[in-house]
C-alpha cells in the first residue's frame, strides 16, 4: 500500500481541476497543466480533494499510484506558490547577466557561455546569486542542473557554480617536500 498514494490532494481556491478520461487538467488563470494517468490509476474528484486509487494489485499500478499523486501535488504547488532554485557563482571574474531569454555566464573560459532558458522560467541575478523560478518543478530543476554543469564546483578552491545549499567538501592542496 502506498502511503503517499492514500493521501488526498487538496484543491485550493482559484485552481480548476477537471477529469477528461485519463487526463487531469489543472488550470489557474492562463496557466494550464495536464497529467495523463494512462489508465493505471483510478482518479476521482471528491469536493475539494483529488483521490487516487490503484486499479489492481499489480506492482506497476501500485508504483504509478503514488507517482501520479505526487505529480498532481507538485502541479498544484507550482500553480499556487511556484518553485525556486538558487545557484551561487564563486570565482574571480565569474559573473552572470540576463539578456532577454538568454543567460550570459562568464565562467573562466576564453568565451562567454550563453544559455537559452525556456520562456516559462524566470531567472534573476543578484551579484553572485542566480534565482531560478518557475511553475514546473521538473523544468526548474533541469535548468538549474544544466547551468551548474557548465562549471561544477571544484574541491580545491571551491570555484564554479553550486546550489546555494550545497556543501563542497574541500581537499587539501599539495604540500612541499621536506
Amino acid at each position: 500500500m502506498s502511503r503517499i498514494g492514500k493521501q488526498p490532494v487538496a484543491i485550493p481556491s482559484g485552481i480548476e481541476v477537471k477529469l477528461n478520461g485519463n487526463i487531469l487538467e489543472f488550470k489557474k488563470g492562463s496557466v494550464q497543466r495536464d497529467l495523463d494517468t494512462k489508465g493505471n490509476v483510478d482518479v476521482k474528484i471528491e469536493g475539494t480533494n483529488i483521490v487516487f486509487a490503484s486499479k489492481s494489485d499489480d506492482r506497476k499500478d501500485r508504483a504509478f499510484w503514488g507517482t501520479y499523486r505526487s505529480l498532481s501535488q507538485n502541479i498544484i504547488v507550482g500553480l499556487t506558490e511556484g518553485f525556486v532554485k538558487q545557484l551561487e557563482i564563486n570565482g574571480v571574474g565569474y559573473r552572470a547577466a540576463v539578456k532577454g531569454n538568454v543567460l550570459e555566464l562568464q565562467l573562466g573560459f576564453s568565451h562567454p557561455v550563453n544559455y537559452n532558458f525556456p520562456k516559462e522560467i524566470e531567472i534573476k541575478v543578484e551579484k553572485n546569486l542566480l534565482t531560478i523560478k518557475g511553475v514546473d518543478k521538473q523544468v526548474v530543476g533541469q535548468v538549474a542542473a544544466e547551468i551548474r554543469a557548465f562549471r561544477p564546483p571544484e574541491p580545491y578552491k571551491g570555484k564554479g557554480v553550486k546550489y546555494s545549499d550545497e556543501v563542497i567538501i574541500r581537499k587539501a592542496g599539495k604540500t612541499a617536500k621536506k
